[in-house]
């Protein structure tokens, strides 16, 4: 099959290339931003961010092996063949595009307001029981991260699963855009990125604009307990998962094993029921496993298949990832959150043993619905068997509040930085306590996280 090489890197993005003429023609395999990540054949991607110019790196990268770099501007004493862009951002997107178009494979979309990395992780977990799948690592979800993932795809592979995240219109449209998803699954319709897409319908809005670059044999495969989601017609056919009856594929908690019913007619869904076991915690698994078993079925894997997959999931760290210490029982769940995020957090801790504790922070990215929407988490909370919170940051000061005013005097604390909250840990963590900890990854609760794993 075709491959990828610094020459026709030169030509889909109107580059130039430089270098000799014996390299116009070696193949490059996969493409990294990070010197340090440098595997041999790699491109590598001169990106000038804030706080480094990859520019500077390319003598490194060449070192480990690159076989090519993609640059905005020529390299001095560069020890291999380069192609200078106008823009190494919108040229990636080019090349990722390209790369996509020279697979045929099937190719899963994911994304949503909430959970769409797990959603991912057990989705390729599904499908590994029977394919050789490639997925998005790391936090490569956007513009610059969703090509790089592109660019991994090999003769290897049978399948693709592939993360797409954003924060603002038409983002979505330039991710599907290289994607081409034959599958595109949303896991929910959630406050986030409010700042910049304004409600709910504007959040449904900037997630389905990838219906618009599937095939019309695609199909769309959706949160069916949603309700925005439930009524939206994406013009293509459409599935729906949950834990609602209503659902083409329904999962239900047994006492930690998952029994899975298709409603679904249609041929390619027929499966008998069948039970499934995730090693993972929250009953949000339950219903993220849905949009992972649909996948399976219609990529024609057996419920048996899927079953076997899924006991191979791991939870990423700072996403949901229980750890016994010894001392306590600590739920890192601090990689990111929203409103949905948080609540679908608090109701799986309070099926955990108690004493229960939730250290909660800041939910970034609000808008001016930002106060409320922190005084309902700790409304929420306080029903929610939360036996001690303890708040941080400058708008968890809500939470605080809604905690203090609904929950008939249970214990909680409000701390405006992290440093102090940090110096009293040691007095508000009891051995033997359950503790979740969440806020956006702007607050870098992973800090806290990584002390409590240190307590005892």
């Amino acid at each position: 099959m075709k491959h990828l090489t610094p020459q026709i890197i030169a030509e889909i993005t109107g580059g130039r290339y430089v270098g000799g003429e014996g390299m116009r023609h070696i193949r490059v395999r996969g493409a990294v931003r990070d010197n340090r990540d440098v595997m041999p054949g790699n491109l590598f991607v001169c990106f000038k961010g804030s706080r480094a110019d990859g520019h500077s790196y390319a003598k490194n990268a060449f070192e480990a092996g690159a076989s090519c770099c993609l640059t905005e501007r020529e390299l001095p004493d560069a020890a291999g063949p380069y192609v200078i862009v106008g823009s190494t951002a919108e040229a990636i997107r080019t090349i990722g595009e390209y790369h996509r178009s020279l697979f045929d494979i099937p190719v899963i979309g994911i994304t949503g307001s909430v959970g769409k990395t797990t959603a991912k992780e057990l989705v390729a977990a599904a499908l590994g029981a029977r394919y050789r799948v490639l997925k998005t690592e790391k936090n490569l979800n956007n513009e610059l991260g969703v090509p790089l993932t592109l660019l991994a795809i090999d003769e290897q592979h049978e399948a693709a699963v592939i993360e797409m995240g954003i924060s603002g219109f038409g983002e979505m449209s330039r991710l599907a855009q290289m994607v081409r998803p034959d599958f595109f699954i949303i896991t929910k319709i959630g406050y986030a990125h409010l700042e910049a897409l304004g409600d709910l319908n504007g959040v449904l809005r900037a997630k389905t604009e990838a219906f618009a670059c599937m095939k019309p044999d695609g199909i769309a495969i959706v949160n069916g307990d949603d309700e925005l989601l439930l009524g939206y017609d994406p013009g293509l056919r459409k599935v729906t998962y949950g834990l609602g009856e209503h659902n083409d594929v329904c999962l239900k908690d047994i006492g930690g094993r998952f029994s899975c019913v298709v409603k679904s007619q249609e041929s390619r869904l027929t499966t008998p029921p069948f039970e499934i076991k995730i090693p993972a915690y929250g009953k949000h698994i339950a219903e993220l496993a849905g949009a992972a078993v649909a996948a399976g079925l219609l990529l024609g894997l057996t419920g048996a298949e899927i079953a076997e997959g899924l006991t191979a999931y791991e939870p990423i760290s700072g996403r949901a990832d229980i750890t016994k210490t010894g001392y306590i029982t600590l739920i890192d769940d601090c990689y990111n959150a929203n409103p949905n995020s948080v609540k679908a957090a608090l109701a799986s801790l309070s099926e955990l043993s108690s004493p229960r504790v939730a250290i909660l922070g800041d939910m970034l990215e609000l808008g001016p619905q930002s106060a409320d929407l922190h005084r309902q988490i700790g409304i929420f909370a306080a029903g929610s068997h939360v036996d001690r919170l303890i708040c941080c940051g400058d708008m968890a000061i809500f939470i605080y509040e809604g905690f203090i005013s609904a929950s008939g005097g249970k214990e909680a604390m409000h701390y405006r930085t992290k440093a102090e909250l940090m110096a009293m840990l040691h007095r508000l963590i009891k051995k033997d306590d359950t503790v979740l900890v969440k806020a956006s990854n702007g607050m870098q609760f992973n800090e806290i996280a990584q002390r409590l794993m240190l307590m005892g």
